[in-house]
């Protein structure tokens, strides 16, 4: 039973990196095909009037050169006058990036809720409430987002890349006063993947598959259907670079664990819509450095207003071997379960990041990481199961700052 109580967690951690490869791979093939794409869209060149290009209805081609071929994609204005024999349909690079995204969220998360969503500072909830308003927060934020485009507010496009940043930010603000800070960022980022595939799934391939039909039965396609299609595209790659941070913010507890962590994540996510719309720009010949300026001047400002405070100078301890002690017995008490050979602590098979604090050397060896983890950011003990107190980091912080003897 002891064997079989150790294998689940170890089991689950092979799950979960199978999955988050998995997660990774496919990411980079719909996000890779999403950057091209778009590039392509806006580097075309409209043919020369009367030329054959014109006739057969392109509205625009490039040359281009790669690995040691060259390549001459056209787009048409609408569809060619023939159905081609062989069709190629982006849409597997969303799905699984998506399905592997949410398997990743269920294994990580929702199977060790108590852990990895629940923060007690910020919120008594169950393990069933947390996931409640995880799965709650896809539904209803893809449900408001469709219906904004289907508004009239859909056709400016401003404004509505205003209001759905808004709405997105204000989700971040509600998860962050329920979640802990680390689960909440991670909602986000499943929001924003939710839209971007409930972009495809539900609008850009049917759509394309009205066209596809139409032509099968002799008829013009509507052009309705690309035009639609290409605006959800727009939206899609402007979301990329906010949800490629959350997807690595988990390693950075200085964002995700601030006070005021939805506003680091809203000034984090609007540097990355300013880069990305830099690059959109530069694709249609427009170089507008503002842009870039912008989005840098914001990370900048984030890294100073979330600079931990500098340590303050204290007295050399009376007994450092005392001291020492209680800091040891600190660290066995609220460290120790999680960082072992074998933890203790259900839903870990392994020491995280491999830092193991059970004896002398391993806690002196990884002073600076306890320092920065526990007084710092105050990171750790993750989403502070085993409560450690503010006196405890305290203690923590002065054995450090007097030399961690």
């Amino acid at each position: 039973m002891e064997l079989f109580a150790y294998l689940i967690p170890y089991g689950l951690e092979w799950l979960n990196l199978i999955v988050r490869w998995l997660h990774v791979i496919t990411g980079i093939a719909w996000i890779g095909a999403s950057f091209y794409f778009v590039w392509l869209d806006n580097s075309i060149r409209p043919p020369a009037p009367g030329s054959e290009l014109a006739k057969k209805g392109v509205s625009g081609e490039l040359w281009a050169v790669h690995g040691g071929g060259f390549y001459n994609p056209q787009k048409y204005l609408v569809a060619p006058a023939e159905l081609p024999k062989e069709l190629h349909w982006f849409k597997w690079e969303a799905y699984s990036t998506w399905l592997s995204g949410i398997a990743l969220l269920t294994i990580a998360y929702y199977f060790n809720a108590q852990a990895m969503m629940i923060d007690k500072s910020v919120a008594d909830i169950s393990s069933l409430q947390a996931i409640g308003i995880g799965v709650g927060t896809l539904v209803v934020g893809w449900t408001v987002y469709d219906l904004l485009c289907r508004s009239p507010l859909g056709k400016h496009d401003l404004w509505f890349g205003i209001v759905v940043f808004a709405l997105i930010v204000a989700a971040a603000y509600g998860l962050t006063h329920v979640l802990s800070g680390r689960a909440a960022y991670i909602h986000v980022g499943a929001l924003i993947g939710t839209i971007m595939v409930g972009n495809v799934l539900m609008l850009i391939i049917p759509g394309q598959r009205k066209m596809v039909e139409a032509m099968s039965a002799g008829r013009m396609p509507d052009p309705v259907h690309g035009q639609k299609a290409k605006q959800r595209s727009v939206h899609n790659n402007y979301f990329t670079l906010p949800v490629l941070f959350i997807m690595i913010s988990n390693h950075y507890a200085m964002t995700y664990r601030h006070d005021h962590a939805w506003l680091v994540l809203a000034f984090i996510m609007a540097a990355g819509v300013f880069i990305r719309h830099f690059f959109n720009l530069r694709h249609k010949g427009r170089v507008e450095w503002r842009y870039p300026a912008i989005g840098v001047a914001l990370l900048a400002a984030v890294a100073v207003a979330i600079a931990p405070a500098r340590p303050v100078a204290v007295a050399p301890a009376a007994d450092p071997a005392a001291e020492f002690a209680r800091v040891k017995a600190i660290i066995a008490h609220r460290c120790a379960s999680c960082h072992a050979e074998r933890p203790t602590q259900a839903g870990f098979a392994a020491a995280p990041l491999g830092v193991m604090l059970e004896n002398d050397a391993e806690i002196h060896q990884n002073a600076e990481k306890i320092y920065k983890q526990t007084v710092q950011l105050k990171a750790m003990p993750l989403a502070n199961l085993t409560q450690m107190t503010d006196a405890e980091r305290a203690q923590i912080a002065a054995w450090y700052e007097a030399g961690a003897k």
